[in-house]
């Protein structure tokens, strides 16, 4: 399993967004993780700061990490395109319904935020069920 270290997640995202300023060659996972920065104008500069390849980003500073924010945009992505656990995909296009992908995306990082947070506080395995339906959740409020 690929597990990279919070230092090459970093790496990758700062080196991919230099080749795409520079218009060196991407490979598909890093055009993939620019077209995800590219709606994320607000972390540009973060792409491009050596600082903030080290920096921690608390949630008393009161603002996002980019680099995990971009991560959880390719896992959903990932689980997306694979359909795992089996029925993101339907719920995903059950959002569509009511929001914009964009928009859609960050409802599953929500949801996908708690079940992580939880899993990791109680110490168990990722409950796929509670995730799909913290999902559905809102895809059927108006």
């Amino acid at each position: 399993m690929f597990n990279p270290s919070r230092e090459q997640v970093r790496q990758f995202f700062t080196e991919a967004w230099g080749k795409h300023r520079s218009g060196g060659i991407l490979t598909p996972l890093e055009t993939m993780a620019v077209d995800l920065m590219e709606m994320h104008p607000e972390y540009h500069a973060d792409m491009v700061d050596p600082e903030s390849a080290n920096r921690d980003f608390s949630v008393e500073q009161g603002k996002t990490n980019p680099f995990l924010h971009l991560s959880m945009h390719l896992a959903i992505n990932e689980q997306l395109s694979i359909d795992q656990p089996p029925g993101i995909k339907a719920a995903f296009q059950n959002l569509l319904a009511t929001h914009e992908p964009h928009d859609a995306a960050h409802i599953i990082m929500e949801a996908l935020g708690e079940v992580v947070w939880e899993a990791q506080r109680l110490g168990t395995p990722l409950d796929t069920d509670k995730y799909l339906e913290l999902i559905r959740r809102h895809a059927t409020r108006n």
